[in-house]
């Protein structure tokens, strides 16, 4: 069962808080298909939003099609996202990276930083059109016959 954690100083509206949660276990495994989510109740007692929000969180995690309510059951899991297990030996990686990270000092935000910076350049920045994205690519030195690798 997913339990919600709503940061009020994010920024982020609480429903997408929400949302966002919800899709991070559906790609860590922690939410499979047939799972049901906490009732608007539940969730309500336990972070004190308003019972509207979570139903607009549903809404949106059912038009994306990753949920489905049930008349009179609940809300339950269709799909899950990604490959990315809970248990899987990158996350314990991570992990002690995440530490190491810590030890050396390293706030959050700037973990945060250095992780989006990664997975920028490992992925592509999402918010960058892919035209850019290949111009920048091309603008990388490339390895050359005698360079060391």
């Amino acid at each position: 069962m997913v339990e919600y954690r709503i940061d009020r100083r994010s920024g982020v509206a609480t429903y997408l808080q929400i949302v966002q949660q919800t899709r991070q276990a559906l790609r860590l495994g922690l939410l499979e298909p047939g799972d049901k989510l906490p009732t608007a109740r539940e969730v309500v007692e336990a972070t004190a939003i308003n019972p509207n929000t979570v139903l607009k969180a549903y809404r949106e995690l059912e038009r994306e099609g990753l949920v489905e309510a049930r008349r009179g059951l609940g809300t339950f899991v269709r799909r899950t996202l990604g490959a990315a297990p809970a248990d899987s030996p990158l996350r314990g990686e991570l992990a002690e990276w995440a530490a190491r990270a810590r030890q050396a000092g390293l706030e959050r935000d700037d973990v945060a930083a250095l992780f989006t910076a990664v997975l920028d350049d490992q992925f592509g920045d999402p918010q960058r059109p892919k035209q850019h994205q290949k111009q920048h690519q091309d603008q990388q030195p490339q390895a050359t016959q005698g360079d060391p690798v």
